[in-house]
């Protein structure tokens, strides 16, 4: 079981919109699939048009001492092949809980642990901000998915990214390969053109050769969650960037063997 989180420390980078299309590949490649929302507002759990009133069961649970498991929080998506722990508001809730309830910041990856033979692939879809749930999500994560737009102030925020996700890497004392996805490409402009080479010169080797273009039928996430929607340049897009993390992953064991 791979477990990959989709994380940036700013938002509006694309990270609901990149965990769905990918979820969506692995799925259609055959893969059993699980995504966790972690973010309090709940985008991803909304794009699946899951009740919030009253709210659902989901990843609050996993840290409340209720012994709820990943397995029974998991409800069915219209995505063949898909899983969803939903979120709750309750979620931001826990960074006042994490200073006084030992235990937390690994709470994540115990539940993970337990379902390691149900799923294929776990997509962590994190918040935009350093918190409890981000560590959680980068301490049980195998790899880190950084979607960023491609503009100044975003790469500001994913220097931020890179450098927490260097500092959990060293706490947990095993590698967190690290790859960057750039979004909302807009080759007409001179900002985002020079900011694709910028993110190619300054991360090489860590950085898609391609890029998302903007496209608006990915800015409808709930029409993601449909087969007529997922479609255009962007969905094009996300099936290349799929294809190249994949090689990621597969390059260090074709290169153990």
């Amino acid at each position: 079981m791979q477990v990959w989180a989709i994380a940036n420390q700013k938002g509006g980078v694309g990270k609901t919109t990149t965990s769905l299309c990918l979820a969506r590949g692995l799925a259609q490649g055959g893969g059993r699939v699980l995504l966790v929302d972690l973010d309090p507002h709940a985008s991803l759990t909304r794009a699946f048009a899951v009740p919030t009133d009253p709210p659902p069961a989901g990843t609050h649970d996993l840290f409340t001492g209720t012994s709820a498991s990943l397995a029974a929080l998991a409800r069915p998506t219209d995505i063949p092949g898909v899983q969803l722990v939903a979120a709750q508001p309750a979620l931001a809730t826990l960074e006042r809980r994490g200073s006084t309830q030992p235990g937390l910041g690994l709470a994540l990856g115990r539940a993970l642990h337990a379902v390691h033979a149900s799923y294929d692939h776990v997509l962590l879809d994190c918040p935009p901000t350093l918190g409890l749930l981000m560590v959680n999500a980068l301490a049980a994560a195998d790899r880190l998915v950084v979607p960023t737009q491609t503009d100044p102030l975003a790469l500001h925020g994913l220097a931020d990214m890179l450098r927490t996700a260097a500092m959990v890497e060293r706490s947990r004392r095993r590698p967190l390969p690290q790859h960057v996805l750039p979004t909302l490409f807009d080759r007409r402009t001179r900002s985002g053109v020079q900011s694709l080479e910028r993110l190619h010169a300054q991360y090489e080797g860590r950085v898609w050769p391609d890029a998302v273009p903007m496209d608006t039928r990915l800015r409808d996430a709930h029409g993601l969650t449909s087969e007529a929607g997922c479609g255009g340049r962007g969905a094009d897009a996300y099936a290349r960037a799929l294809d190249w993390l994949l090689a990621q992953v597969q390059a260090p064991q074709r290169q153990a063997a």
